[in-house]
């Protein structure tokens, strides 16, 4: 079983980040756009939104899954499946991409046996393409958690990664 397969019953209403986000759900349930800030608050405490917490938050605040599913997908910062303990996006803006922020996807994907929006099997890293970071003038750039690298060539992603490690 996968690390991301085992993570799926995550939510335990019963330990303590259970509890917390059921405090959470209820001081929220009843306020005119609560649900942004509980679906915010379920992805800090577990990394991303459990099927079993937005079964918790539909039936809690009265708000059909459907309509959930819909705000948690609309939104990049929500994510529906487990993210590594460390996310890694690599831009691939027009400035980074005419310098070859692609070779260096595809570096760190060989270094890990991942593709773009896949987590390695030990829960570690997950890999992400993002279209600006912001540092144009450092392109190709990448962020690890928030930490920036710039001025990238391939041959940087092994000792970029063993930091991590």
């Amino acid at each position: 079983m996968s690390n991301a397969e085992n993570r799926l019953n995550d939510f335990d209403p019963n330990d303590s980040k259970g509890q917390e986000v059921k405090k959470f759900i209820q001081e929220h349930k009843n306020i005119k756009g609560g649900l942004i800030p509980v679906l915010h608050k379920i992805q800090d405490v577990y990394g991303y939104l459990p099927k079993e917490t937005l079964n918790t938050v539909s039936d809690s605040m009265n708000i059909p899954l459907t309509e959930i599913y819909g705000v948690a997908s609309f939104y990049s910062y929500f994510s529906l499946t487990p993210k590594g303990k460390h996310v890694i996006r690599v831009c691939l803006g027009t400035a980074c991409y005419v310098k070859n922020s692609q070779a260096i996807i595809d570096e760190i994907g060989r270094e890990l046996g991942i593709t773009v929006g896949q987590t390695t099997s030990d829960g570690k890293f997950t890999l992400e393409a993002t279209r600006c970071l912001g540092a144009c003038g450092l392109s190709p750039v990448m962020m690890i958690d928030d930490k920036v690298f710039g001025r990238l060539v391939k041959d940087d992603v092994p000792k970029i990664l063993s930091e991590f490690n």
